[in-house]
């Protein structure tokens, strides 16, 4: 074990999560100043906001480690990946299918804290399954309603207006 029962396996895990974190926060900064080019205010706002909880799941994990008197090792990120000439509901299509990318690897780090019989990242992951559960059910709520209203016109406006509504989400 590599520090107070956490083994070298979950520490390596967990500093992985922290990239995958702050790559997400990253994707999501950039599509929000997509959504400025398209004056998507509401749209931009939002994913915005996904942009800062990212930060802050990032950081929780960050902060774990340095509970568990672990080493945190931050990796380099990578640019996001921005298609140009993708209609908004294939943008949330994406936005879902990351959501659910991001809820596979908690959940396998849910399944190596429990071959390690590690209880204090059991706990930490149960709040990010969970966190994870929400995330996924807006993204698909957006996509949803992006598929009944399309992509113009007064329906689009609303929801744009909905979206810019958005308060930030206490963790």
């Amino acid at each position: 074990m590599a520090a107070k029962g956490l083994s070298d396996r979950m520490q390596i895990a967990l500093n992985q999560q922290i990239k995958a974190e702050l790559e997400a926060a990253y994707y999501y900064l950039a599509l929000s100043a997509e959504m400025e080019d398209r004056s998507l205010k509401g749209f931009a706002h939002w994913l915005r906001i996904q942009w800062e909880e990212e930060l802050v799941h990032g950081l929780k994990l960050y902060d774990f480690l340095l509970q568990r008197d672990a080493k945190v090792e931050l990796h380099a990120l990578e640019k996001p990946e921005i298609k140009s000439g993708q209609t908004i509901l294939e943008i949330f299509s994406n936005v879902l299918e990351h959501e659910q990318y991001i809820s596979s690897r908690i959940n396998e780090l849910y399944g190596l804290a429990l071959e390690d019989q590690d209880y204090g990242s059991q706990t930490l992951l149960h709040w990010f399954i969970d966190e994870q559960l929400e995330e996924e059910e807006s993204a698909r709520e957006i996509r949803d309603n992006l598929r009944l209203v399309g992509e113009s016109g007064a329906a689009l406006f609303l929801l744009d207006r909905e979206l810019g509504e958005r308060s930030q989400h206490e963790d």
